[in-house]
């Protein structure tokens, strides 16, 4: 079992990246997936998430409008689409799961989910 986050990187204020996480050894299809940030010396925060049936979302104040999370079952990937970054979204950025078929959590609480990916830098700078 084994989540993989990608897309990370460097990109101007203004700029777009998109986020993937691809799970290898188990299906998303019902797992609810969070995707947090944790930038240097704050806490751990959930940015946007998406219930295993994707019917419902949440999105961070700070980020609504700009980010769009999106699953994609023939990859068995969830990606975060970020647009217009500014600098305050450098972070790493972490991919998370949590088994539900109810399809009614998509809460950003961390402790509420079970895997983890590894992080991806994303670093808005001129």
């Amino acid at each position: 079992v084994q989540l993989q986050a990608s897309g990370g990187g460097l990109v101007q204020p203004g700029g777009s990246l998109r986020l993937c996480c691809a799970a290898s050894g188990f299906t998303l299809e019902h797992h609810a997936t969070g995707w947090f940030r944790q930038a240097p010396g704050k806490e751990r925060e959930g940015v946007s998430c998406l219930s295993s049936n994707d019917a419902n979302t949440y999105y961070a104040d700070s980020v609504k409008g700009r980010f769009t999370i999106s699953r994609d079952n023939a990859k068995n990937t969830v990606c975060l689409q970020m647009n217009s970054l500014k600098p305050e979204d450098t972070a790493v950025y972490y991919c998370a799961t949590a088994l539900d078929y109810s399809g009614n959590f998509y809460d950003p609480d961390a402790s509420m989910y079970d895997y983890w990916g590894q992080g991806t830098l994303v670093t808005v700078s001129s």
